[in-house]
């Protein structure tokens, strides 16, 4: 199925009873196994675009939707945020059974597919820990673990490397290619790293500074599994380049600006 995002335009109201219109007139399809980037400054509706299509806000204008639906079966996103928001009480096995719970997926059925996740994002061993013994790239996986579980028609992701160490975050960015590469789900990635969005995804959609519009499509076509290569070392530094180049006027106003 591809997911469709017609016309949105996202505005809040202020504490001074004014307008602010975070995003305007956003028309932007995602296909089926197709990994799609946001980049854009500081403050550009990067975020918001991704809960609104989660459906954890509603947009003053536009709409969005999935085409090609079968059985008109409501399509299941699986969400990973900056911050994993794991259940402090819960070990790693119930964090990752949660969304299952909610579903009404029976405990042998939640087993067999919980192991298999677990095994796949390398908590092998793990399943009796609790978040608080965890390194931050150990509770991202959780994170991944517990949105990948409910298999999910579409994958949204908000900056869930920023907070990691570089090292770490090289490491999580290679090991969600492998991921990738083995469930194909169509993906919506939020990043402030432009250097991630290169390697990650097939295209990138640039957003202006708020209020955040599309400025700019560009389609990566080096194949994912090469993109660490040092013989590609030089056409992705020229990628970040021209997205940097696009972008780099707007980041630096952005970070002048000051909220109505």
């Amino acid at each position: 199925m591809k997911l469709v995002i017609d016309d949105i335009t996202k505005e809040f109201a202020t504490p001074k009873g004014s307008t602010l219109t975070v995003l305007k007139n956003i028309s932007l399809t995602i296909a089926e196994e197709e990994f799609v980037a946001l980049v854009g400054p500081s403050g550009c509706g990067k975020s918001t675009l991704l809960n609104l299509t989660a459906g954890l806000l509603e947009p003053t204008q536009g709409n969005i939707y999935f085409t090609d639906i079968e059985n008109n079966i409501e399509p299941k996103i699986g969400i990973v945020f900056q911050e994993t928001g794991l259940f402090p009480w819960r070990s790693v096995y119930e964090n990752i059974a949660f969304g299952l719970e909610a579903n009404g997926t029976s405990k042998m059925k939640q087993r067999e597919q919980i192991e298999h996740y677990i095994e796949m994002v390398g908590l092998k061993g793990f399943e009796n820990s609790y978040p608080h013994h965890l390194s931050g790239g150990m509770r991202q996986r959780v994170g991944i673990a517990r949105a990948l579980v409910i298999k999910p028609d579409l994958l949204l992701m908000d900056e869930p490397f920023s907070a990691l160490d570089a090292q770490t975050r090289t490491i999580m960015q290679e090991e969600l290619v492998a991921l990738w590469e083995k469930t194909r789900l169509s993906t919506l990635y939020v990043t402030h790293n432009i250097q991630e969005a290169v390697l990650l995804a097939d295209r990138i959609v640039l957003l202006s500074r708020r209020p955040g519009k599309i400025s700019k499509v560009l389609s990566i076509t080096i194949p994912r599994p090469q993109r660490e290569l040092a013989s590609n070392a030089q056409t992705i530094d020229e990628y970040v380049r021209i997205i940097w180049e696009h972008i780099s006027k707007d980041a630096r106003a952005a970070l002048l600006e000051v909220d109505a």
